[in-house]
């Protein structure tokens, strides 16, 4: 039904009574009465009860977008939505929007101007070899105010981005001729706070991009990986100028297969030809450089180079870490931090945990007790497991689209035996220092001490995802594993044995118990369906489904960065907070890779649990526990 309304003051009315709380949103915190009666001014005398937290959040939200389109009619059928069908669509023709960027003349003020930039100075940095993108962002200079850019060196090394890191700046991607003018590659970005592309977190996004009307920027975003490693010779962590020294989970083979096996508009035998050629430039460059990420027992590590203290972190990050150390030298932890920071204060042991932090967000669990002062060691389950799906990507890219043998622009040939081999070899040397029998599960291995981490985490079951494990092995780490990693909203980070005691001097970590990340979920439910585990796979879904509806159908239609899954909430309390959480009347964006769990979850979910879900049956309900 289609009622005209007097949007404004409906809006003002509707949170007089119901917004109880202020905070411009209607949430089950709100003590209103739940009922709120629409008139069609029309002259019709139609009249809809809109009764409900769930209900009354949606017209709120329906009333903003007319009132910002300047329109005096809403559609009461979006308000009466099905849950799971009005998240989906708003996450489809709303969310992937708002998080979609660009950095060029349309796009660059809003990635100038976000929360990281503190100074009055909004720099660009591009690449020493990309003169096209250097005289196209040097003409901007004259209509954006305040605006430097500068080039970057041909040689980046360490010393340089610490001497710049009071003079940070956004790093160029790619630019492409679109209707005759240089526009930038479009990629999307986390959400809140972040206005960079991150490198995971833009495959994750890409598994739901591709399952809707928005595959393109899936494209896009491969695009603009391949030009992360020509110019900055790996993938970004994030294309920010303090993350330079530091790359990401390695996703870019899947990643390029995806898009190519799905006809993605824009995508020939060409386009796979140049980025099976990059793909693999980023393995042996990156990747299997002996003594630095790969290490003598033919496994890999993470292992961000860089100098000193990251400067990206928010405030008081390290004042529990750095207390020890500022009450030896009589300093207040802020006056010791300032100094160490400047290098005016040196110390090695911080310089050797620094190391391992900066792997810590190179590896992207930033952070996680797992990875706590020792990631640089680690031949890490996750790493190896990523990196045999890139070698068995590119075995099977090359027999099937390249007839078993493919010649990269170096001119070097690689036949499929050859990556057949190699993916054999690190399966067996995984199982000979990451697998447990006794235990049976993947451990990390300390390549300093020696011996396998003991620390059960939802990464040990990452190996199913990339086919790794044999159907005996598998059937061992699920039924071992699983049940202690199962919580009422999805799969923990870790157990809470693993985790360990928190206290004032050992604050939680947001990677581990109890919350849950959409990575983990989405590559657990693929591994679980690679081995049919579907029972197992579909109550995962199910209970991490649930949680993000329960909670947006009571929180005005949030969906953020993680959850805790164990009490199945969005309020999480540890390290940088969570994002997506903070805004007023309407969620503009969602969060990435929770928008693509979302779409993807309900991709695999049957059918028959769908009537269940929407009406938020309870997991225990369904699931004998």
């Amino acid at each position: 039904m289609r009622l005209k309304l007097d949007i404004e003051e409906t809006l003002t009315t509707l949170l007089k009574q119901e917004d109880t709380d202020r905070d411009k949103r209607i949430t089950v915190e709100d003590n209103g009465p739940q009922k709120y009666l629409l008139k069609d001014l029309n002259g019709t005398k139609e009249e809809v009860m809109i009764e409900g937290t769930y209900h009354l959040s949606n017209l709120l939200q329906e009333l903003i977008r007319s009132k910002e389109k300047n329109e005096v009619y809403i559609e009461t059928n979006n308000i009466f939505e099905k849950p799971i069908d009005r998240f989906k669509r708003m996450i489809e023709d709303y969310y992937w929007d708002g998080l979609t960027r660009t950095i060029d003349k349309e796009g660059l003020h809003q990635i100038l101007t976000d929360e990281k930039s503190s100074s009055t100075t909004q720099r660009i940095y591009v690449p020493f070899g990309d003169i096209q993108a250097f005289d196209y962002y040097k003409t901007l200079e004259e209509s954006i105010p305040h605006l430097e850019v500068v080039k970057l060196p041909k040689e980046i090394t360490p010393n340089y981005v610490l001497s710049i890191n009071n003079k940070p700046g956004i790093l160029a991607l790619k630019l492409q001729v679109m209707e005759g003018e240089l526009k930038g590659a479009p990629f999307v970005v986390p959400g809140g706070r972040f206005n960079e592309m991150y490198g995971w977190d833009s495959y994750f996004e890409s598994i739901g991009l591709l399952l809707g009307p928005k595959k393109e920027l899936a494209k896009s975003m491969a695009d603009n990986f391949q030009y992360e490693i020509e110019h900055y010779g790996k993938i970004l962590n994030a294309n920010r100028t303090y993350y330079l020294t530091r790359t990401q989970p390695p996703f870019y083979s899947s990643l390029i297969r995806e898009v190519f096996e799905q006809k993605v508009k824009g995508t020939n035998l060409d386009w796979l030809q140049s980025h099976l050629a990059t793909a693999i430039k980023e393995y042996e460059t990156v990747w299997m450089v002996q003594d630095k990420r790969l290490t003598k027992n033919g496994l890999n590590r993470y292992l961000a180079e860089g100098i000193g203290l990251p400067p990206e972190v928010e405030e008081g990050h390290y004042d529990a870490l750095l207390k020890p150390y500022a009450v030896a030298a009589d300093m207040s932890i802020e006056a010791y931090e300032k100094a160490y920071f400047k290098r005016e204060l040196r110390n090695t042991e911080l310089d050797t945990y620094f190391i391992h932090d900066r792997s810590v967000r190179e590896n992207g669990h930033d952070t996680s007790y797992r990875l706590e002062n020792r990631c640089a060691h680690l031949n890490s389950v996750e790493l190896n497991a990523f990196l045999y799906k890139y070698e068995k990507d590119f075995e099977h890219l090359i027999k099937t689209y390249f007839d078993d043998s493919y010649t990269s622009n170096t001119g070097k040939t690689y036949h499929t035996a050859y990556w057949n081999k190699k993916a054999a070899q690190r399966k067996k040397l995984m199982h000979q220092f990451l697998w447990n029998e006794t235990d049976q599960i993947f451990y990390d291995y300390d390549i300093v001490e020696k011996k396998q981490i003991p620390f059960v985490a939802a990464t040990s079951l990452i190996p199913l995802w990339a086919s790794l494990a044999d159907q005996e092995t598998a059937k061992k780490l699920v039924i071992t594993n699983l049940p202690k990693l199962t919580c009422l909203g999805g799969i923990a980070g870790c157990t809470e044995a693993s985790r360990g005691e928190i206290s004032k001097d050992r604050p939680a970590r947001q990677w581990d118990f109890p919350n849950g990340w959409a990575p983990h979920q989405m590559m657990i439910w693929k591994g679980l369906l690679n081995y049919n585990f579907t029972k197992e796979a579909h109550e995962l879904i199910y209970r991490w489904l649930w949680m993000i509806t329960k909670n947006a159908v009571d929180y005005n239609g949030t969906i953020p960065e993680k959850y805790d899954v164990v009490t199945a909430t969005h309020k999480v309390f540890a390290e940088y907070g969570n994002v997506g959480t903070d805004f007023e009347y309407i969620t503009r964006e969602g969060f990435g890779w929770m928008n693509a769990s979302y779409l993807y979850g309900l991709s695999i979910l049957p059918d028959a649990f769908k009537d269940s879900l929407n009406a938020l049956i309870h997991p225990d309900e369904l699931f004998n526990e």
